[in-house]
């Protein structure tokens, strides 16, 4: 794995609201809070320095500090359904700089709402930035899905010819994104309002590692993975 040092500021956004799964990234999952899961994740990595998590909501910024990251609260305008994950990035990087001058040269955006990832993950995805010379990354599990969208006059095939039905291991490497791990130069961000620009690699992570919970039923799962079968999953635990 690399050795480059860089200012390396991971952002955790965590609203108090959510419609589908009310309160959501204040559930217990696996014995703590979800917002707890990434924060672990990022004071894990020999790469991040700083993490923070982005909030308006009082119960979520206690957890956050509680957990040892540190905590800056976003305006309410920032944090309706309306509102995206770029702008609760930016705002945190203009809070940084207006009150320390503090400018990262690399940020790790991690979703609570996918909370299993691998010892290693993080870093794993920074160093495919960093070795591959490029501006983002994402992370994404391998898809052999057959895709089929719908358009004008019918529904049509989107990455294969049913005249020419190949096999799935066929199929050229495609992958999709599970929103997991987001790796960038700050100016994607500030310049393109973007979390992804310039040239993108992708860090793939395995299907048990792909889940993001939006619902009861990916909430139970997502638990069953780190309860019943951790090891399954995410390897044996490190000493």
């Amino acid at each position: 794995m690399t050795s480059i040092a860089l200012r390396t500021l991971c952002i955790i956004p965590a609203r108090g609201g959510s419609k589908r799964l009310p309160r959501k990234n204040a559930r217990i999952l696996a014995g703590k809070p979800l917002v707890a899961h990434s924060i672990e994740h990022a004071r894990s990595s020999r790469f991040i320095q700083r993490t923070i998590v982005s909030t308006e909501d009082d119960e979520i910024a206690a957890i956050s500090a509680e957990y040892g990251a540190e905590v800056v609260r976003r305006p309410k305008e920032l944090a309706s359904d309306e509102a995206t994950s770029e702008s609760a990035l930016r705002h945190v990087l203009h809070e940084l700089t207006a009150a320390e001058q503090y400018e990262p040269e690399l940020i790790v955006f991690l979703q609570c709402t996918s909370p299993v990832r691998k010892e290693g993950d993080i870093d794993a995805a920074v160093s495919r930035l960093i070795t591959s010379n490029a501006d983002s990354c994402f992370s994404a599990c391998r898809s052999h899905a057959f895709i089929w969208r719908h358009e004008p006059g019918g529904i049509r095939p989107v990455n294969y010819d049913y005249h020419h039905r190949k096999r799935e291991q066929e199929l050229g490497p495609e992958w999709r994104e599970n929103g997991s791990i987001f790796v960038f130069r700050p100016w994607t961000l500030l310049r393109e309002n973007n979390r992804l620009g310039g040239r993108i690699v992708v860090h793939e992570m395995d299907f048990w590692t792909s889940f993001q919970i939006d619902s009861p039923q990916e909430l139970a799962l997502c638990d069953w993975i780190l309860t019943a079968r951790p090891h399954d999953v995410l390897g044996a635990p490190s000493d």
